[in-house]
């Protein structure tokens, strides 16, 4: 069968023809007009097409092999390759939307989960359909159902150290309805600004600015967030993720927690904490306390099961004083009935039972197995990259060296089917000062995370990490 594709090439360009022939078909392809799988005609037949000699297409079609446009196999002919989208798009197919099939994904968005514990929860489940209470109960209270703010003040005072009480708890649709509630509240106290740590996670950033807050972006560095930075923004409430921050993996220090809670005193303002990872801590040492025991009465304490259990379930907590709270159910009750509440039942009896407690240690055994993989994987496949931050969560900041070429690394990646975010997407403003990877790999086996670095540290793609 005789195929044709239409190349375009110009006699008199300054650029040889097996460029201009490489740079068409890139184009092409990276604007979605050649599908993957489509297959290009022989390089015999493309140059007769083009009146140019056959050597021209060979070595275009050669260099678009080796850069992972193009695979080539014996009696199958030249095709684009399977797993490619548009490569100027990537950062854009690297958020939410729509995103190219590849073998690794290494995002630290919404699939980046571990095992659900499927026969856990499934027993604890069939218990509270078992019991005669629980199928009879109409609208869950707007604070959620109070056996499950029971198990979650002690859990949490036990693991976190929070200061609460089941009083003191609202059981949300995950993050983002405390999120929501908190940017609704916060006007009716004189407050117009809400700071966020920056680079910080850009759903948090677009979401504060959608609310009509003024998203004001501060500072992370190796201690957490610069409350210097912070007390001269002028705001009076800030959002932090203080055991471990998304997307850095830095822990707040000591000195920076006493220096926010005079913050806070300061300007009577607001702490929004971030337990952004659970109860995933695998680092060799004790977990830091929660921020809230600092400050109790200045302090709106967020946890969710996104990461430990499933996002799927939107199930999420938050603690507060008593008159911010009431304020924040206030906000709820103009805009839903509360929580499912068979689910809420399902994770008390999880807690009571000590089945969650089971399931994070297992999750923490495997976390910290990857997080050696991808250590191991880093030192030897990126050279001068190190991975930095606690052992915690589901994802690793991996710093590149300062000349990496970051974008160029991350398409290089993605045609080497790896689909991995690099770090200019979670800053406020673009720095080409940070490159880094920002690597979520929860979901992989350890020998997943291994292959995945060593595929993005293929020489060809990975020339601007070496020295």
């Amino acid at each position: 069968m005789a195929l044709h594709i239409a190349v375009e090439v110009v006699r008199d360009s300054r650029n040889s023809l097996t460029t201009q022939i490489q740079e068409f078909i890139k184009r092409e392809i990276s604007e979605g007009i050649l599908q993957p799988g489509t297959r290009l005609p022989s390089s015999r037949r493309l140059a007769g097409d083009l009146d140019v000699s056959r050597s021209v297409v060979v070595e275009a079609y050669g260099q678009l092999v080796a850069e992972g446009y193009l695979e080539a196999a014996q009696g199958a002919g030249t095709r684009v390759v399977g797993h490619l989208e548009a490569e100027p798009a990537a950062p854009a197919l690297l958020d939410e939307g729509r995103v190219p099939r590849v073998r690794w994904d290494l995002r630290p968005g919404g699939g980046n989960t571990p095992a659900f514990p499927r026969r856990e929860w499934l027993r604890c489940y069939q218990r509270v359909l078992q019991s005669t209470d629980s199928v009879h109960h109409g609208y869950p209270p707007p604070a959620g159902d109070p056996a499950l703010r029971h198990e979650l003040a002690g859990y949490l005072g036990r693991l976190r150290g929070l200061r609460t009480s089941p009083e003191q708890l609202m059981v949300v649709a995950g993050f983002a309805q405390t999120l929501s509630l908190v940017c609704e509240v916060l006007p009716r106290l004189g407050i117009d600004a809400l700071a966020i740590e920056d680079p910080g996670h850009p759903g948090q950033r677009q979401f504060v600015r959608e609310s009509g807050l003024r998203a004001v972006p501060v500072p992370v560095d190796g201690q957490g967030i610069d409350v210097a930075a912070l007390a001269a923004s002028g705001v009076r409430a800030v959002l932090v993720a203080p055991a471990h921050q998304f997307p850095t993996g830095v822990t707040l220090s000591a000195e920076r927690r006493e220096a926010l809670a005079r913050w806070a005193r300061d300007v009577d303002g607001w702490v929004i904490e971030d337990d952004y990872d659970g109860g995933l801590w695998y680092e060799r040492g004790p977990r830091p306390l929660a921020l809230q025991r600092m400050m109790p009465g200045r302090v709106v304490y967020a946890g969710t099961a996104s990461k430990t259990l499933s996002p799927g379930l939107r199930l999420g907590w938050l603690a507060a004083p008593r008159p911010m709270l009431d304020e924040l159910l206030r906000a709820r009750a103009r805009h839903d009935l509360g929580t499912e509440t068979l689910t809420q039942l399902a994770f008390a009896e999880l807690l009571r039972t000590g089945l969650f407690d089971r399931h994070l240690r297992r999750l923490n055994a495997l976390g910290r197995r990857r997080r050696d993989a991808l250590d191991e994987a880093v030192f030897r496949y990126l050279p001068g990259a190190v991975v930095l931050g606690r052992g915690a969560g589901l994802h690793a900041y991996v710093r590149l060296p300062r000349h990496t070429d970051e974008a160029a690394l991350v398409a290089g990646a993605l045609r080497r089917s790896v689909l991995v975010r690099g770090a200019a997407a979670f800053h406020a403003w673009p720095r080409r000062d940070a490159p880094a990877l920002v690597v979520g790999h929860g979901h992989l086996p350890c020998s997943g995370v291994a292959e995945a670095i060593r595929a993005m540290g293929v020489r060809s793609d990975a020339d601007a990490l070496l020295p």
